[in-house]
């Protein structure tokens, strides 16, 4: 069978994930003050879609397409397998220590990471045999 896989550079594409977080710690937001307008950091969740779709363009790294990603992570023989596991594992770290460091992203955290906000309680009752 042929490889059906194109040649993509393993460290090229984890230098851009690398790069990628860093613009996700190091983004800031405009604010309107009484001073005028001032940049305040404001770390970003890094999300595999964003980087899929437009960074890596911005970057101009032909790249494959959403689905590509997911099924090469599923494919033991993929060339990439082990790269992009290693990408998603640095998302899913920066994603977790903003979560839990800034108390953003509630939702993202429940969908994405599994994280709840309830506990859950398990209650037995017994009825009497009178």
């Amino acid at each position: 069978m042929a490889n059906k896989h194109r040649d993509i550079d393993k460290e090229q594409l984890l230098k851009l994930a690398y790069s990628y977080c860093d613009e996700c710690i190091d983004a800031t937001k405009e604010v309107a003050t009484v001073k005028g307008v001032i940049d305040i950091k404001e770390r970003h969740l890094p999300t595999i879609r964003y980087f899929l779709n437009h960074y890596l363009r911005k970057k101009h790294f032909e790249f494959y397409k959403k689905t590509s990603w997911y099924r090469a992570i599923s494919d033991e023989d993929h060339p990439l397998r082990d790269t992009i596991k290693n990408i998603e594992e640095l998302f899913e770290a920066l994603a977790i220590d903003v979560v839990a460091n800034e108390q953003k992203g509630i939702f993202y955290a429940k969908n994405k990471l599994g994280m709840t906000d309830k506990n859950q309680v398990d209650v037995k009752t017994e009825q009497p045999l009178f």
